[in-house]
């Protein structure tokens, strides 16, 4: 029983879903909005928004917990430069999920995450 299981698996093992977790994340930090899957966006979400909140203290030890976190260093230095002192007065919910039409091949329901 998935009692108090809160994970979405996406149906990937555990290090394919922590890539692609990663690579989203980039992509979203650098180009502002992305077009993806519902599961993936409402999964990235929670993810993305902890690294703005780290990016708002902009100390060596965030700067290095952030490298963890994005492969790409642009992206982690955007988030520090532009994101991080653009949501220095907000309290959280930077990203929002804007519902599109399904997608033609398999009618999966897609959406639009981008920064508020």
């Amino acid at each position: 029983m998935r009692h108090r299981k809160k994970k979405k698996i996406l149906d990937r093992p555990k290090a394919s879903r922590q890539a692609l977790l990663k690579n989203l994340a980039c992509q979203l930090i650098l180009y502002e909005k992305i077009k993806t899957t519902e599961a993936k966006a409402k999964t990235l979400r929670p993810f993305v928004e902890k690294i703005i909140t780290r990016s708002k203290n902009n100390t060596l030890a965030n700067y290095r917990e952030i490298l963890k976190l994005l492969p790409i260093k642009s992206a982690v230095k955007k988030s520090f430069e532009v994101l991080g002192p653009r949501y220095k007065e907000r309290k959280g919910g930077y990203l929002r999920i804007v519902k599109l039409n399904q997608r033609q091949g398999d009618a999966a329901k897609m959406v639009q995450i981008e920064f508020i």
